[in-house]
């Protein structure tokens, strides 16, 4: 399998109900194909470069996929048919994709991005602080020493 990057500029005057079934289609693709999708990354709104349908805005929209170049054809020829999306850009990012090594690193993410939740939630309990112990050694070595 090859790992591709798919860039989508969609309507920005749509709401989140009226994308979501853009998203649910490429997965579904994605998934008859039997690929895998590594990441659906929306990166919002933004100003264009140039106008698109006379739109000066698009939602952009960025996918990480491991697949075929059947499906690579499949998802090009749905975005030529819907109208909402307004454009389109496939890029190869690797020829000889390593399923096994890319599920790890997803898995990996999901870990760190676990993590981060955990220490807020230690902080939140009230755990002790590191320098709050040293702070109470320090006192009660000068207790003793002034003795």
């Amino acid at each position: 399998m090859r790992r591709y990057e798919t860039f989508i500029i969609i309507d920005p005057d749509l709401s989140d109900e009226e994308r979501s079934p853009i998203f649910e289609k490429v997965k579904d693709l994605i998934q008859q194909e039997e690929c895998l999708l590594v990441m659906l990354n929306e990166w919002g709104a933004r100003r264009l470069a140039y106008e698109i349908k006379k739109k000066s805005r698009g939602y952009y929209v960025r996918l990480d996929y491991c697949g075929t170049g059947k499906l690579v054809d499949e998802m090009e020829r749905f975005f030529r048919i819907d109208d909402r999306v307004m454009k389109y850009m496939t890029v190869l990012l690797d020829k000889y994709a390593d399923i096994e090594l890319i599920k790890e690193e997803m898995a990996k993410a999901e870990i760190k991005e676990i993590e981060p939740d955990q220490d807020e939630s230690d902080i939140e309990q009230g755990a002790p602080d590191i320098n709050d112990s040293e702070t109470a050694e320090d006192e009660t070595t000068k207790t003793t020493e002034s003795e």
